[in-house]
């Protein structure tokens, strides 16, 4: 009997109102936020491109001598 008093009141519409209006989540924000991440990505993997090059070529340079 407590158990249909609780599943009664645990159900309320309007607590499930307010839940599915917090768990709304923006397209447009996802999307931006993906767009931000991919240009961090792309800095980053520039940067270790670069040093990849700087450290082959100082290799060769000294070789080379």
């Amino acid at each position: 009997m407590s158990a249909d008093y609780k599943f009664k009141h645990h159900n309320s519409s309007e607590e499930n109102q307010d839940f599915q209006n917090k768990s709304k989540v923006k397209l447009t924000d996802l999307l931006s936020r993906l767009n931000q991440e991919k240009k961090r990505e792309r800095k980053s993997n520039i940067a270790l491109s670069v040093a990849a090059v700087s450290a082959v070529t100082v290799f060769g340079i000294i070789l080379s001598l």
